[in-house]
């Protein structure tokens, strides 16, 4: 039964032409992103600014599921009703972050690995009580000398396994997030071989620990240059590189792939997708799990101002129009200057 829960919640996320709302930003991150617009990051402040965001007309048009912060999941809407209750009568699957963020990994050159495995069981079955249908587990590699390490690349794949095993235990549908972060001087190449030696290795663990891939979400960097390169690769470029890898590294089993945007511009999160789409056909769905690559229109347009909820809510509505279109090869640069119609 948990492993055909954790089915069904995958071909839902999966749906053609949607994808996921990353809303889990610690509270670190939600800070800086508030500080921005000089709002202050009180609990509040930020249930006001996401349930802004959740109650969108129509979202669920290209948002199949929105990932939440811990303290987001027992938070409430404006009439009362739970968040999780809100987006699932809205057609909108609640997922949860579970991972406890990064620290430095021992006897490594300043590599990271993430915690949180520590009770993990327990507080996805109080996850899932709450309303959660899918969790969330983020891994970061860096690119440099000797980097990523062997080291590296083994602890965080035996995390995201170890988790992975946990959620479908549970019947909740894991993310599986191994990100090669765009910071660093590297080129499209070095990108490529480093995104393919974690890839692989990440599925050798799910492979050892059970892992039902029918019942994941693969939620990968795209293969770019780092954000220091003097030499970036054009957008074609960006999606025959990815494509490549995936190909190389990626069980067709895997039911869907949602990209994270990893410091793209909301522009390029979106024509890097959609020139995936366009390539060629894939055994799997390619969608996206944007977080700020979504929201930074509609952070900007709200400025935490009360009088700007619809044109925050607008700008949300527009680049998950986009990035659904994306999703099926649709979408053109002409349509940036479109107006929203819901």
């Amino acid at each position: 039964m948990s492993i055909s829960e954790c089915i069904q919640t995958t071909k839902l996320i999966a749906s053609p032409g949607k994808g996921i709302l990353a809303a889990d930003e610690s509270d670190s991150t939600i800070k800086k992103r508030f500080d921005s617009i000089n709002t202050e990051s009180t609990k509040e402040n930020r249930r006001v600014y996401r349930t802004m965001l959740f109650s969108t007309p129509n979202l669920s048009n290209f948002i199949s599921g929105i990932i939440l912060f811990e303290e987001t999941l027992f938070q409430k809407m404006d009439n009362g009703m739970t968040i999780p209750e809100f987006l699932l009568q809205n057609n909108i699957l609640p997922g949860i972050k579970v991972d406890k963020g990064l620290i430095d990994l021992a006897a490594s050159d300043n590599e990271k690995v993430t915690q949180g495995l520590d009770f993990l069981s327990d507080r996805i079955k109080h996850y899932k009580e709450a309303g959660a249908k899918f969790a969330k587990w983020r891994c970061v590699y860096n690119i440099g000398t000797h980097k990523p390490s062997d080291q590296a690349i083994h602890s965080n794949s035996e995390c995201l396994a170890r988790y992975a095993a946990i959620c479908q235990q549970h019947g909740i549908a894991p993310i599986v997030e191994p990100e090669i972060l765009i910071n660093g001087h590297h080129n499209i190449e070095e990108c490529a071989q480093a995104s393919e030696k974690v890839f692989s290795d990440v599925f050798s663990a799910l492979e050892r620990h059970h892992v039902c891939l029918e019942g994941i979400i693969l939620k990968p960097s795209m293969v770019i240059a780092g954000d220091e390169c003097t030499t970036q690769a054009p957008p074609e470029h960006v999606a025959k590189y990815t494509l490549k890898i995936l190909k190389r590294t990626i069980p067709s089993a895997v039911p869907t792939i949602n990209f994270l945007s990893g410091g793209q511009t909301p522009e390029q999160a979106t024509l890097h997708l959609d020139l995936m789409n366009k390539l060629e056909d894939t055994p799997w769905n390619l969608s996206f799990s944007y977080g700020r690559a979504l929201q930074e229109p509609a952070l900007n347009a709200w400025a935490g101002n009360s009088k700007n909820i619809r044109s925050a809510q607008n700008a949300l509505y527009k680049r998950a129009q986009l990035n659904g279109l994306a999703a099926k090869g649709e979408y053109s640069q002409d349509l940036e200057t479109e107006t929203v119609t819901y």
